[in-house]
């Protein structure tokens, strides 16, 4: 890399590389589209190769920009660590993990698979819930350490994202006390009678359960759809309806929430992903988080 590059120039690039075209990275940079594009220029220049190439109305990157961009990727990750670093120890706060956490995941489910982070004695933990595809591009923006999900990362030549499984687990159904009798009585075609509540379409886990629905030839009295595991078994619990449930919170359901378990959802089970930057994950925790999955 030549001895006067500019790093300047370097993140107009990173940016337009990351926000797919000079006009996304302008409105981001809140810069002219002329002024971005000079800049970029100018690091090609600089660095004696073409970084994009045209494609139809927009730009892609050639062989020289993909290459580019995976170093700088690791430029500016390092730049935005640096701050975080010296405050930590300067304050001696300990071990930061930011993690985000896709809208699609049982949040019941999400303390279980942080557990083997959370016994780090010097733990800082920064959780921010969100969109799946909005968190992927601040992971890969290196705002975030890990996602996890019920979803790999899919494929995307612009980002990217390593998708480490965390496990499964299997449906089962619960109820309230005044359902259970109701429900387990001539299951599973009593789902067509009693109210069922279901996870929204955000859960990757919907689509199997309503293949299970079909595979029983039920149709379900569906009465309620929530995006929130944690608001969709309170609302179980008040004894709006039975739902599905991931057999991990059994206990949680049970005893936190006075849900009876009556019968299971067999053939449907719940994935877990941790979702990283680098196929070598080097955060500590996250590497805790994926040795405790493989035993």
């Amino acid at each position: 890399m030549s001895q006067d590059l500019n790093y300047k120039h370097l993140y107009y690039f990173w940016v337009t590389a990351k926000e797919g075209g000079m006009s996304h990275a302008a409105a981001r940079l809140g810069m002219a589209v002329q002024t971005v594009s000079a800049q970029v220029r100018l690091l090609e220049q600089s660095l004696g190769h073409a970084l994009f190439k045209p494609a139809g109305r927009g730009l892609v990157l050639t062989e020289a920009g993909q290459a580019a961009l995976q170093v700088a990727e690791q430029i500016f990750h390092l730049g935005e660590q640096l701050h975080t670093a010296v405050r930590d120890a300067a304050s001696q706060s300990g071990v930061r993990l930011v993690v985000g956490i896709s809208d699609g995941l049982a949040k019941l489910a999400v303390r279980e698979l942080l557990a083997p982070a959370l016994t780090e004695p010097r733990l800082r933990l920064v959780c921010h819930e969100g969109d799946f595809e909005d968190l992927l591009s601040d992971l890969a923006l290196h705002r975030l350490d890990v996602v996890l999900s019920d979803r790999p990362a899919p494929a995307n030549p612009n980002l990217r994202l390593y998708s480490h499984p965390l496990g499964s687990s299997p449906l089962g159904w619960y109820a309230p006390s005044d359902l259970v009798e109701a429900a387990r009585a001539d299951f599973p075609r009593s789902l067509a009678r009693v109210p069922v509540l279901l996870p929204n379409a955000q859960a990757s886990v919907r689509l199997a359960i309503d293949q299970w629905f079909e595979q029983h030839g039920v149709r379900p009295n569906l009465v309620g759809e929530f995006q929130d595991s944690a608001l969709l078994a309170t609302f179980g619990a008040s004894g709006m309806g039975v739902f599905p449930a991931s057999e991990m919170m059994r206990d949680k359901l049970s005893q936190g929430y006075g849900l009876h378990p009556f019968a299971a959802c067999e053939g449907v089970r719940e994935h877990h992903f941790a979702i990283g930057t680098a196929r070598k994950v080097q955060h500590p925790l996250v590497q805790r988080l994926l040795k405790s999955a493989e035993t």
